[in-house]
């Protein structure tokens, strides 16, 4: 009679237990390792300030559920206050359901994204960045034994194919973007990888832009972007 009251007691618990998410995104999935901690599902208000749009406490189960209503895709964040320090996940949102994996010993270094087309344009090109990262990275190494030895004309030539590298760079991203402009990620990509470009670039991809795109965040953040640098421009 005792064990069966006890075990009625452990059913209720259970049904009682966390209510289950709701939003018109769902984000669920796994971080291998994490056996205790809180996962934090997190978004950038007002150009500085992250905000908590939803939280799980994790304790003995690494897998986890968040949610959140959103209006357009945007860049969210998924953070871990736990076995982890100043790490994180970057994701594109979208409506539906997004599923992440990763390990909580790499916490954000390669997760594991499905469910969002933009994410998926992203991380495409993340591949082709990565290959101007490791021919940046090989240009720096070589400037660095050139300025030892005190070789001028080497670091002359180094300095200009970095500037052809990075002109190259520009113009890839500028394509790509174009590519994409019926998606959310062209404009982002013009906000975070050409930044110091010609704003002629910019408005390249902005006049690109499908109306939807161009009526986002991302594409109301760039337009006024470029508003700004041609009002600085102006007034030199």
């Amino acid at each position: 009679m005792k064990k069966l009251l006890i075990l009625s007691l452990v059913l209720l618990i259970a049904s009682c237990g966390a209510p289950k998410k709701e939003g018109n995104m769902i984000v669920n999935g796994q971080i291998k390792g994490l056996k205790k901690g809180k996962l934090y599902l997190q978004k950038i208000e007002n150009d500085t300030i992250l905000k908590t749009i939803d939280s799980v406490s994790v304790l003995g189960n690494d897998q986890f559920t968040l949610a959140a209503n959103i209006t357009e895709p945007e860049m969210f964040y998924l953070t871990f206050d736990g076995n982890t320090t100043n790490k994180y996940i970057t994701f594109f949102a979208d409506k539906g359901t997004i599923t992440i994996s990763d390990d909580v010993a790499k916490f954000g270094t390669s997760p594991v994204i499905i469910g969002s087309k933009n994410q998926d344009i992203l991380n495409n090109y993340k591949k082709i960045a990565s290959r101007f990262n490791d021919q940046n990275l090989d240009l720096i190494q070589k400037k660095f034994l050139a300025q030892k030895a005190d070789n001028k004309d080497s670091v002359d030539i180094i300095n200009k194919q970095h500037d052809n590298l990075l002109r190259r760079r520009y113009l890839v991203t500028v394509n790509f973007a174009l590519n994409n402009k019926d998606n959310h990620v062209a404009p982002y990509l013009a906000l975070t990888e050409l930044v110091n470009a010609n704003v002629k670039m910019l408005d390249t991809i902005s006049n690109s832009l499908s109306t939807e795109v161009k009526n986002s965040l991302y594409g109301k953040k760039l337009d006024n972007f470029i508003a700004e640098i041609k009002k600085s421009e102006a007034q030199k």
